[in-house]
């Protein structure tokens, strides 16, 4: 990667390295890490996703109920009477006994209704881990913003500070007769131009400070972000990037994709099974009589076992549309899986080469710094002993302004795009997921 200036941190790229969960810590910052503890145990959206995958995984456990055979117990009683001539006969009859079901998979439907539902557990924390990967994601972005709101604002004050310097030295001229009282009023304007920097300075600060709180889980009214400048943020020196056959593991969104084609999968497979005979088998035993003194007599006993097959005939090409439905949706979701694919290679290609562009985008922002800072000074010396213009101080006054808002926005898209290339590399989302749970 190229250098990014003499006093900035170089990076380098570390091919095959894995990134783990609490890629964050790799900022150096206590206060950000005590952020996004708090987010962590504090967002709604990251509790939703616990719950749903908790459903998920209880659907799994009873779609898994189709190997076992289903018993029940059941219990009756009834009174009826009958009338046979002048006579009225009147009684009770108490039962009491199980019956049992059981399916017969012949053709795997059942076997694929449980691959499908457990398909879409893995959806579910796949899902989880997108939210994961989301929220720590926003919150140091949020982080980086309210940095480098901080970091402009400070770049303002000294821009100011400049303003008013070029002021003291305007009235100066103009008092002893060197200037016009013109060039006191545009310096006056400069300072008055400078300042209103700073109103969209604080509403950008504020609006991090605020979102911030949301994605912890607190109003902005209930919780205050630390205070955060490039100080209190290390930038990462090493970059781990993983190669392309682990990429496909390492990003929610992938795997969130292969669930839903797995899913598709199956449902192929379940439509597929119903066009074929479902064989199953039943059996009772009970206890039946008309008074409680001889209810449990075994010559009371009645037992049944039974076995149906039942085939599908005729249903209006209804079963063969559903099949070919089924294998359209998975060509669909097929063509999905590897759009996927390649949107995730193309954004981590895309933050790789951004990030070289930083490094070389922050070395020319520091040597324009320098030039335009010493330029100031020189001509600043220069107008105070009568040998440079007023425009020549106006025109190293707007470089230096320039260059010192364009050096605090260089850095802070280093530190930008260094965080997005860890969301990108799937943040160590499996290990965020079992930890989130």
């Amino acid at each position: 990667m190229p250098a990014a200036g003499a006093d900035e941190v170089a990076q380098q790229f570390s091919i095959g390295a894995r990134l783990t969960a609490g890629w964050w810590q790799l900022f150096d910052s206590k206060p950000l890490n005590a952020v996004l503890a708090l987010a962590l145990s504090g967002s709604p959206t990251l509790e939703s996703a616990r719950y749903n995958l908790s459903a998920a995984r209880e659907s799994l456990t009873g779609a898994r109920g189709v190997y076992y055979p289903q018993v029940d117990l059941g219990a009756g009683t009834e009174r009826g009477g009958q009338n046979i001539g002048s006579t009225t006969t009147t009684g009770n009859l108490f039962s009491i006994g199980t019956s049992a079901n059981y399916s017969v998979d012949l053709f795997g439907g059942d076997r694929r209704r449980v691959d499908q539902q457990a398909a879409l557990m893995d959806f579910q924390r796949s899902q989880l881990g997108a939210a994961y990967l989301a929220l720590t994601g926003n919150a140091v972005l949020q982080v980086i913003d309210i940095a480098s709101a901080t970091e402009q604002l400070k770049a303002i004050e000294e821009i100011l500070a400049v303003d008013q310097r070029n002021l003291e030295l305007v009235r100066v001229s103009a008092a002893a007769g060197k200037s016009a009282q013109l060039e006191v009023l545009t310096a006056e304007s400069q300072l008055a131009s400078d300042r209103t920097l700073l109103p969209t300075l604080h509403q950008q600060l504020e609006v991090a400070q605020y979102a911030l709180a949301v994605l912890t889980g607190n109003t902005p009214a209930e919780w205050t972000p630390p205070a955060f400048d490039f100080d209190s943020l290390a930038l990462p020196r090493t970059l781990p990037i993983s190669v392309p056959s682990e990429l496909v593991r390492a990003r929610p969104d992938i795997s969130s994709s292969e669930a839903q084609l797995h899913a598709t999968n199956a449902a192929v497979g379940i439509a597929t099974s119903n066009l074929y005979p479902i064989l199953s088998l039943t059996g009772s035993w009970s206890y039946a009589a008309s008074d409680t003194n001889s209810f449990l007599n075994p010559a009371n006993a009645i037992w049944k076992a039974a076995a149906g097959l039942t085939a599908p005939l005729f249903h209006g090409r209804a079963l063969q549309a559903q099949k070919r439905a089924a294998v359209a949706i998975y060509n669909s979701q097929l063509a999905m899986y590897r759009q996927t694919l390649l949107q995730a290679f193309g954004q981590v290609a895309i933050l790789l080469r951004a990030l070289e562009h930083d490094a070389e985008s922050m070395a020319a922002e520091q040597k324009a710094l320098e030039t335009a800072r010493a330029s100031l000074e020189l001509t600043q010396q220069s107008y105070q002993a009568g040998q440079s213009s007023f425009l020549q101080l106006l025109e190293a006054q707007r470089l230096y302004q320039q260059a010192r808002l364009g050096y605090v926005r260089a850095k802070s898209q280093r530190y930008i795009d260094t965080a997005q290339l860890f969301v990108a590399m799937g943040g160590g989302w499996i290990e965020g997921v079992k930890s989130a749970q």
